[in-house]
């Protein structure tokens, strides 16, 4: 009969260094039940955690910043299972998306030739609307990256200029649709992943095509009638200000 091997144990600066995930971030995580408390103490001030945890850590970190998850969604997910579908439900929506996207790629230096400015460019990948991949000593975008690019441009090409939509707008953009993203994930999870032997990669390549269509069809049916109930509320007759007694003559004494 084969013994099992000793645990290793590791301070939290340890677990910091080898999750690369800051202490207070992991601390957090253990408060909101997501890992658990300290396999043992020596000391009042002196914790040690079991290593089996650091691939549970990398999960919830990378959980919430490529999928944008919330942690309430990320504990539902934290056994093996719930690990292994979510890995199997992000390289289906991966390899989805590279289909849906163009094959074109295009430098920087291309782009700033057609009329993009460098500073809105730069901004663009900084708020992460555009991820810039290099090669060599170039700078290259591709895929969604060109098209949103390309409609920007095309934007400017129509008279829509900086001052009438500057570029810092897309940041409330950026919000509404993480947000939206983030609901989306959050049902297909409760929806989908949490039911025993369904179809994950299919159902998860459909709800990746037909959510994105959904969102750009409702949005045209709430675009007419978005717009003429705000004409309404702004063109309605407004109520005659209330007569408001003269101090001096109307007020008690």
């Amino acid at each position: 009969m084969k013994s099992t091997p000793p645990r290793r144990l590791l301070k939290m600066a340890d677990l910091a260094r080898e999750s690369g995930v800051p202490a207070p971030t992991i601390k957090h995580y253990i408060r909101e039940g997501l890992l658990p408390p300290p396999a043992a103490r020596t000391g009042r001030t002196m914790a040690w955690y079991d290593a089996a945890i650091v691939p549970h850590i990398k999960a919830i970190k990378k959980l919430q910043s490529s999928r944008f998850l919330p942690l309430k969604v990320i504990k539902n997910l934290l056994d093996d299972k719930g690990l292994a579908a979510v890995a199997a439900t992000e390289e289906t929506i991966a390899t989805v998306l590279r289909r849906m996207a163009p094959a074109e790629v295009r430098t920087r230096s291309k782009i700033l030739e057609a009329g993009m400015p460098a500073d809105e460019l730069d901004w663009l990948a900084s708020i992460g609307l555009v991820t810039p991949k290099r090669r060599g000593k170039a700078e290259q975008y591709a895929g969604d990256d060109l098209v949103l690019l390309d409609t920007l441009q095309a934007a400017r090409d129509a008279g829509l200029t900086r001052d009438m939509l500057p570029p810092r707008i897309l940041e409330s953009y950026l919000q509404a649709v993480q947000a939206l993203v983030t609901m989306e994930l959050g049902l297909f999870q409760s929806g989908v992943l949490s039911r025993p032997g369904v179809d994950l990669t299919g159902l998860t390549e459909a709800a990746t095509v037909l959510s994105e269509r959904l969102v750009v069809l409702m949005r045209r049916k709430l675009l007419l009638p978005t717009l003429r109930g705000a004409a309404a509320v702004h063109n309605a007759p407004r109520a005659p200000a209330r007569a408001t007694p003269d101090k001096k003559r109307g007020g008690r004494r």
